[in-house]
């Protein structure tokens, strides 16, 4: 970890980190469409460089449905079209299109400040394959990306305390 803090590094993007090193052996970019929104930055040999942490998407659908007081809750879904005929099409179109302009707009300014040749960007997460299926910026979506890294993590573990006779 090259950052500040890594003991506050969470779990999830420790996990991701592992995997992206194992799976793809390159400058990754892992955006996590989980409970929050995070951008993992990971080089090629593995190092998490940073990110960036933003609202989920179930947050923004919940903080409608429970802070106005006439707008329903909707379930995340691709809506058809952008301008919505009933509110609850308006609400998903809302939802569902910024989310996906936040994805792209984030990744981009990652990569211009990142400066590396040939991020690969990959979508992960509970959202990650709706959302990332229509951004423009993500090249691959792996839904089980932080298992994955969670499987390796435990391998490593394993070997560890095989090494050490435990």
């Amino acid at each position: 970890l090259d950052v500040k803090e890594p003991l506050s590094v969470g779990a999830d993007r420790v996990a991701n980190t592992l995997a992206a090193k194992e799976l793809y052996g390159r400058d990754t970019l892992a955006v996590d469409l989980g409970t929050a929104t995070t951008f993992d930055c990971i080089t090629a040999d593995g190092v998490f460089m940073g990110g960036v942490i933003a609202q989920g998407v179930q947050a923004g659908l919940d903080w409608l449905g429970k802070k106005t007081a006439k707008l329903p809750r909707v379930e995340l879904g691709r809506p058809t079209k952008v301008i919505g005929r009933r509110t609850e099409d308006c609400i998903q179109s809302g939802v569902f299109f910024s989310t996906v302009d936040t994805v792209d707009g984030i990744v981009r300014r990652i990569l211009s400040e990142w400066q590396r040749d040939d991020v690969y960007v990959v979508a992960t997460g509970g959202h990650g394959t709706i959302v990332g299926s229509h951004a423009e910026t993500v090249a691959h979506i792996e839904p089980f990306l932080t298992l994955y890294g969670l499987v390796i993590g435990g391998r490593t573990i394993r070997g560890l305390q095989a090494s050490q006779g435990e």
